[in-house]
């Protein structure tokens, strides 16, 4: 009977700790908003705005102009994103996956009544440059940042409601053997659940890669082949069919020509690979990362040899999915009845 008070006892020191610790180290990990102004556009009002994108959602993002107010941007297929200036000033044509965090920009649009409706979006080149490099650096910390930050807010969150349950089994414990042995089954059922959520909490910023095709192509060509397309409509139907998906699309080149020409050739097979999908399978582009040419980098094989340079005149395709949303929810067991407590076993 007294190594059965003594377990409850120890078990509920360690989750007063928990409680203890858990409100500083979320205070160590917050950001403060207080001071965040927000503009609401009225229905049909027609405005132009200039600023820095301090948020990206999938189909939004937030801009905050010079005097620290901030607008939501709502995006959709009419929107036009280009470049400024440029061939007769008409600018470069991206996708809205160039829309990145910290990006300097100017957006035009219709309100909707709270948010601003884009219809037109520009930019310079070299602030899209720098946007991409501030992105690469400072996405992935600010990603396990936020992952842990939920962590801790999940554990103190549940640390509180089983402290309750603690009080709750200490009585039970010291009422009957049978008693707290059913106490220490919920008990342990309990910390089993909160792990398995503290584990699936953190898989959801790791991405899977559940599949990668490789497109090949002719010398100097960023023209699709009949066996490629194949493969792409392969690629999209899995894609389709998967769950919080992404696509990662990345093009090569082999050593044949100038540096700076085959690093123009891939990205225009990259290019290439992204407008078949989304013409022809109606892939958002949403669920498109960034895709980028390496040129003559990474290859997967011998560019001193023909065979070699075949295989690396390619574009890489990869599938991956969200490895927190495809994990099943945690099941909290239930611990088996004792009839009799008073009775000893």
């Amino acid at each position: 009977m007294s190594n059965v008070s003594s377990r409850v006892k120890f078990i509920g020191l360690a989750f007063a700790l928990a409680l203890a610790l858990a409100p500083a180290a979320f205070a160590q990990g917050g950001t403060t908003t207080a001071g965040a102004n927000s503009r609401t556009v009225a229905s049909g009002q027609k405005m132009t705005i200039k600023g820095v994108v301090t948020r990206r959602d999938a189909d939004s993002f937030v801009v905050q102009d010079a005097n620290g107010v901030e607008t939501t941007v709502l995006l959709n297929d009419r929107t036009s994103v280009k470049t400024k200036g440029g061939f007769l000033r008409s600018g470069t044509n991206y996708g809205v996956t160039a829309i990145l965090r910290g990006l300097n920009l100017e957006v035009e649009g219709v309100g909707d009544g709270t948010n601003l409706v884009a219809s037109k979006i520009r930019f310079n080149e070299s602030d899209l440059r720098t946007a991409r490099a501030v992105t690469s650096n400072v996405v992935p910390v600010e990603n396990r940042v936020g992952a842990a930050e939920n962590r801790i807010g999940q554990v103190e969150q549940n640390a509180q409601r089983l402290s309750g349950q603690l009080d709750e089994l200490a009585a039970v414990s010291n009422a009957a053997r049978g008693g707290a042995k059913a106490a220490q089954e919920t008990a342990d059922a309990a910390v089993a659940g909160v792990n398995a959520t503290n584990e699936r909490i953190s898989a959801l910023d790791d991405y899977q890669v559940q599949n990668t095709t490789s497109i090949l192509f002719k010398v100097g060509s960023a023209v699709l082949l009949p066996d490629a397309r194949q493969k792409l409509d392969q690629v999209a139907q899995q894609a389709l069919s998967a769950k919080g998906y992404v696509l990662e699309i990345s093009g090569f080149a082999s050593a044949d020509g100038s540096t700076e020409a085959n690093r123009r050739l891939s990205q225009r097979r990259a290019d290439t690979v992204i407008r078949y999908l989304v013409e022809n399978h109606n892939i958002p582009l949403r669920r498109i990362i960034t895709p980028y040419g390496y040129g003559e980098l990474q290859p997967v094989a011998d560019n001193a040899t023909r065979e070699g340079r075949e295989q690396n005149r390619r574009v890489e395709v990869k599938v991956l999915v969200n490895r927190g949303l495809i994990q099943g929810a945690p099941q909290m067991s239930t611990p088996s009845q004792n009839p009799n407590p008073g009775s000893s076993e």
